[in-house]
């Protein structure tokens, strides 16, 4: 990685989309949990319509699952996908390098 750029702009760069490089790195800080979209809104800071969007493109693409209970949506990661051990560790090198 080139000096002074920093991991969550490398992640931004590399996925194309600074909401979906959030996303991911929020929910797969987090794997194993279960989020409504107003926690993951909050958590990542970004507004309704961007989180819908990427939540719906990462269940579409088989990276997260979603789960209805009673009137809420939950998104959490799919550790079953074939994405999940690439990007747990392309996440993991980024959390390491902002340490």
């Amino acid at each position: 990685m080139k000096k002074g750029i920093d991991s969550d702009e490398v992640l931004t760069r590399l996925f194309g989309s600074i909401s979906r490089a959030r996303i991911l790195g929020f929910l797969y800080a987090h794997t194993g949990q279960s989020f409504y979209q107003r926690e993951i809104m909050h958590e990542t800071g970004l507004s309704l319509r961007p989180v819908q969007r990427e939540l719906d493109n990462l269940v579409d693409l088989g990276i997260l699952k979603r789960r209805e209970t009673y009137n809420r949506v939950f998104y959490e990661v799919d550790s079953d996908s074939i994405f999940f051990k690439p990007l747990m560790q392309i996440y993991g090198l980024a959390q390491q390098k902002n340490r």
